[in-house]
């Protein structure tokens, strides 16, 4: 290995120098006091877990993206955390142990072994919110305005969003009979709306003794998408399917009805082939973009029951967000950090200069010390000098 080549980072593990560190830690804080203001408790759960909990429940879907390690002490095999939602499911039903609705916040870093389709990163800096113990329309609203709040926040004024609910091809994939391996191969299919694919599949498999009314209604789930009129269309395109389908039909046009109400200028999108997280999903997701991106910058659904594997069903919904995306490149949004006053303190040892620093660092003004012998090369923008007998800020 060359002397360059001790440098390197694994692809996908980002650092954060000086300027980008402190953006970042200022974004951090804001999402913080705004996850606060909403009535958001702070969790911080542990950096690694034993597999058991970690890939329980929301987290079977991790497992290929989560690094494993053996404990130590125990022998038990454990995982570093891939995504924080299970955890802090975790946390609701076993720790806390709340009875009515409870919101819960964090901020940590997750790491994965493979980088992730919607921030490209094995390290993000994971934000959310999870609200557990309402299965409703005021709770789902509630997680999606908050994802917006936070989006402000970190610079994002005018995001798009796309709506879907996973109950619709749940219930479309049951009521045609498909076994969990013709489930998934039909979802992969839908992911990458390869139509032709879908056409083969759907001819074979009817061929093989499928319902041929519920073949032609998952064909048709695949050109559900564009405004809210598609789902007006949707209860035609979909006449006959289980009543499942209706409810949710229902639920989506209610959450876009009062979602219009309330946030006039958003852009809304809603896509029935849109089943993010369809692994442990129960009904709406959503995803929210910025123009000329095609990766999400934020997203999130309804998780309910998660709690059960740690004894309590819960239902559940949630966002989270890479913090990130907002600070990374030519692509950062987040608001730009003012300048800190910051001001030069000579390398002299004096006891009156000692407390005049003292005080300026209770006041939260940056003060950075000199070396003996080197002349501090710190864009300061001020500097302490003894004038008249006192220790004095002198602005340059």
């Amino acid at each position: 290995m060359t002397d360059i080549n001790r440098w390197l980072l694994p692809d996908g593990l980002e650092e954060a120098l000086p300027d980008a560190a402190r953006r970042l830690e200022s974004l951090r804080r804001r999402v913080l006091d705004q996850f606060d203001t909403w009535g958001y408790d702070l969790v911080m759960p542990p950096l690694a877990e034993y597999l058991e909990s970690l890939l329980t429940g929301a987290g079977h879907a991790l497992d290929l993206q989560t690094f494993k390690l053996t404990d130590q002490l125990t022998g038990r095999m454990m995982g570093v955390r891939a995504d924080l939602t299970p955890q802090v499911a975790r946390i609701d039903a076993h720790r806390l142990r709340v009875q009515g609705p409870n919101r819960l916040c964090y901020v940590g870093s997750a790491l994965r072994t493979r980088a992730d389709d919607w921030s490209g990163s094995r390290s993000p800096l994971q934000a959310g919110a999870e609200l557990f113990g309402h299965d409703g329309l005021d709770s789902d609203l509630e997680i999606i305005r908050l994802m917006l709040a936070t989006l402000s926040v970190c610079g994002v004024t005018r995001p798009s969003m796309d709506l879907g609910h996973v109950g619709i091809y749940r219930a479309l994939a049951r009521d045609a009979g498909l076994d969990a391996a013709q489930e998934q191969e039909f979802f992969d299919q839908l992911q990458r709306k390869s139509v032709p694919e879908i056409e083969v599949t759907l001819e074979a498999w009817q061929a093989a003794g499928l319902d041929a009314a519920a073949c032609a209604r998952l064909r048709r789930l695949v050109d559900l998408n564009g405004g809210a009129g598609v789902l007006d269309t949707a209860r035609t395109a979909l006449a006959g399917a289980p009543a499942e389908v209706a409810a949710a039909l229902d639920h989506l046009q209610a959450v876009v009805a009062r979602l219009q109400a309330s946030e006039p200028g958003l852009d809304l999108h809603v896509d029935l082939a849109e089943l993010r997280g369809y692994a442990y999903h129960t009904g709406l997701v959503f995803a929210a973009f910025v123009p000329g991106s095609g990766q999400a910058i934020a997203r999130g659904g309804r998780y309910n029951e998660i709690g059960r594997v740690f004894g309590r069903a819960r239902a559940a919904t949630g966002f989270s967000t890479d913090l990130r995306t907002f600070v990374r490149g030519d692509s950062a949004r987040a608001p730009e950090v003012g300048p800190c006053q910051s001001v030069c303190a000579p390398a002299t040892d004096d006891a009156a200069l000692e407390a005049a620093i003292a005080d300026l660092r209770e006041q939260g003004v940056r003060v950075v010390r000199e070396l003996e012998g080197q002349e501090l090369e710190s864009p300061s923008n001020a500097r302490l000098e003894l004038r008249d007998g006192e220790w004095t800020v002198v602005e340059h």
